[in-house]
């Protein structure tokens, strides 16, 4: 018998919001790790908007925002408003977000308002911290065996928006063929931050640059930044991330190890490491020059392990790039950039989590 082409709604229902999310489904997990992080941060998220004694109208939750803005990223949702217009019909994102059924969507320059206040506080920086702090309790994290590595990033800018910082151009500002331009000379109208810069076999075009240290127990990134693209930045980066890394080490002499590519193999940074008791396993550049890197320690075991293990970190960059929307950012500005690739590195970290509890589950 064929059934009726009928459209019946209930008036009311009885059924809570998370019982239209399977039991199975991955953003359960990823949700409990996410809120947990969050529960840490209260003290933060007071310090970031005006007592109530003082009244005034109360703001979004900072923790909604947060969990709003990794959907963005599980999702490679392009915009803040493409996000507010799947939330107003999508029971999953709501569920996932804090929203109830019938709660009204916020406008999407909510997030243009509260991002500045997220980055003055470094609230996405605290919350990729207490991220790691969950995976170090569960003991995924070594702590002691990382690698670096960098990736360029585009800027939300175009090559007619880099002219002459005098104000000298003409008229016709995108026609630039044969003129020589450089950073020095010319900047980004669009973008200051953003650097005229090439790698390898690629085209120039305004970029930043990401940097990421990577535990080489399970491939999740213990720090991560952005810096302007120059072809020291990826070195100077590497130093700053591995000193962190060496002052949250508790016993002083504990040696650690970095592993790194040909791009690393510079004499002041092999120093550089030594001097704060790390092993630079970093790979030998031997064409038409001298490495920098001992051969001592190119021949020990660990280095052998340390260049298998640097590998993992190119899954954080390509997760970023197809699935994050790291490839070429929607945002300007460099502390706009660095916020949202911590982000991301923490909305990998989550998802990687997610699959290492799994695989706990199976074998435990």
């Amino acid at each position: 018998m064929r059934g009726a082409d009928t459209f019946t709604e209930s008036l009311f229902t009885m059924r809570r919001l998370e019982d239209f999310v399977p039991q199975s489904h991955p953003l359960r997990s990823i949700r409990a790790m996410a809120n947990q992080a969050l529960a840490k941060m209260d003290r933060l998220f007071a310090q970031m908007y005006e007592a109530d004694i003082k009244g005034g109208r109360p703001s979004i939750a900072p923790e909604k925002l947060l969990r709003a803005m990794l959907l963005q990223v599980f999702y490679s949702i392009r915009s803040e408003r493409q996000l507010m217009e799947q939330t107003q019909y999508n029971l999953l994102f709501r569920w996932f977000i804090g929203l109830a059924m019938d709660d009204t969507v916020w406008v999407p320059t909510v997030f243009t308002k509260n991002r500045e206040r997220l980055i003055k506080h470094d609230a996405v920086i605290e919350f990729f911290n207490e991220v790691l702090a969950i995976a170090q309790k569960k003991s995924w994290l070594s702590g002691e065996h990382f690698s670096v590595d960098g990736t360029l990033i585009q800027a939300w800018a175009g090559h007619k928006s880099f002219v002459r910082k005098d104000g000298e151009d003409d008229d016709n500002g995108g026609d630039f063929k044969g003129r020589k331009r450089s950073n020095e000379t010319h900047e980004s109208k669009t973008d200051p931050d953003a650097r005229l810069f090439r790698k390898g076999n690629t085209a120039s075009a305004l970029r930043y640059m990401g940097h990421t240290l990577s535990d080489n127990r399970h491939g999740l990134v213990a720090s991560a930044m952005v810096t302007v693209a120059d072809g020291c930045a990826e070195r100077e980066a590497a130093k700053v991330m591995i000193n962190d890394a060496r002052q949250a080490v508790e016993d002083p002499s504990t040696v650690l190890t970095l592993g790194a590519d040909k791009g690393y193999d510079a004499a002041e940074f092999v120093e550089a490491c030594l001097k704060m008791r790390v092993m630079p396993h970093v790979a030998q550049n031997t064409n038409g020059r001298r490495s920098a890197v001992p051969d001592p320690i190119a021949a020990s075991a660990g280095y052998a392990i340390s260049q298998q293990k640097r590998k993992l970190i190119e899954q954080g960059f390509g997760w970023a790039k197809t699935v994050g929307g790291i490839r070429q950012v929607m945002v300007r500005g460099l502390k706009r950039v660095d916020q949202m690739f911590v982000l991301t590195m923490a909305a990998y970290n989550l998802v990687r989590m997610r699959s290492l509890g799994q695989i706990r589950l199976q074998h435990g």
